[in-house]
């Protein structure tokens, strides 16, 4: 399957580089049933070309709140740099099934943007 055809993408860009944050890790999970608990639904690695492909297979996509965890400080530590924030967690809201959504991280050792892209 293509990582183009998940109906969830991310990437992660090390500014500080201008290059992928090849190896970072992360963790998608969705709020799911009455007590609103957390349920992990992958984890995954920022590849070579930045991309974490494969984060929903096509079917998978459901209306709710899911949220993105990257282990900044990991990808940090293994470079030799301390991170400010130890994790970033990106939460959003799901509201139509049919869409896609791309959400990029863009990550130095001392800020981080995060946008919405369809």
């Amino acid at each position: 399957m293509e990582p183009s055809s998940s109906p969830l993408t991310t990437h992660v860009l090390d500014t500080t580089s201008g290059l992928p944050a090849q190896g970072l890790s992360l963790h998608l999970s969705r709020l799911e049933g009455q007590g609103q608990q957390w349920m992990e639904l992958r984890k995954s690695y920022a590849n070579a070309d930045s991309c974490c492909p494969r984060l929903l297979e096509p079917g998978q996509m459901k209306g709710g709140t899911c949220k993105l965890f990257f282990d900044t400080q990991g990808y940090w530590k293994k470079r030799g740099q301390e991170s400010f924030y130890p994790y970033v967690e990106v939460v959003f809201t799901i509201t139509n099934e049919t869409q896609k959504f791309h959400v990029p991280l863009l990550l130095s050792p001392r800020s981080y943007t995060t946008y919405r892209r369809s």
